[in-house]
């Protein structure tokens, strides 16, 4: 086919075409691909966090189970909060005679209503207005 001084080869035309089409298929496939892999990244990544939260739901149910047993009530109710069964003998161990008792921890003073330069006064001087 001419077309006025250029002369134009149908199948040539065609051929680009086909190319430009394959090419435009194959970058389409390139991009999907890489999606498909992002996808499956972030699927494994959702299974783990699944596998750890139902992980820790059945230790948390175990925890659950096991501080609400009776055994457990009762060692608690015996050990620490110190309570007793009627026909219990409770013993409280006394410290030996002429040992020192332990030191009462005195709080540290509360910062909370004095201004900054109080603050550094008191910290650097030992005294604040």
């Amino acid at each position: 086919m001419k077309l006025g001084p250029l002369q134009i080869n149908l199948r040539r035309v065609g051929v680009f075409v086909a190319l430009g089409i394959l090419l435009a298929l194959v970058m389409d496939f390139n991009s999907r691909m890489e999606e498909l892999t992002r996808l499956q990244n972030q699927a494994a990544t959702v299974r783990a966090e699944g596998t750890a939260v139902m992980v820790t739901q059945v230790a948390l149910q175990t925890k659950a189970a096991e501080a609400t047993s009776v055994v457990a009530v009762e060692q608690y109710a015996r050990e620490q909060a110190r309570l007793a069964q009627p026909g219990d003998r409770v013993v409280i161990p006394l410290p030996l005679p002429g040992s020192t008792p332990p030191p009462t921890l005195t709080p540290t003073p509360a910062y909370a209503n004095m201004s900054n330069w109080d603050i550094w006064m008191l910290y650097l001087f030992g005294k604040s207005k």
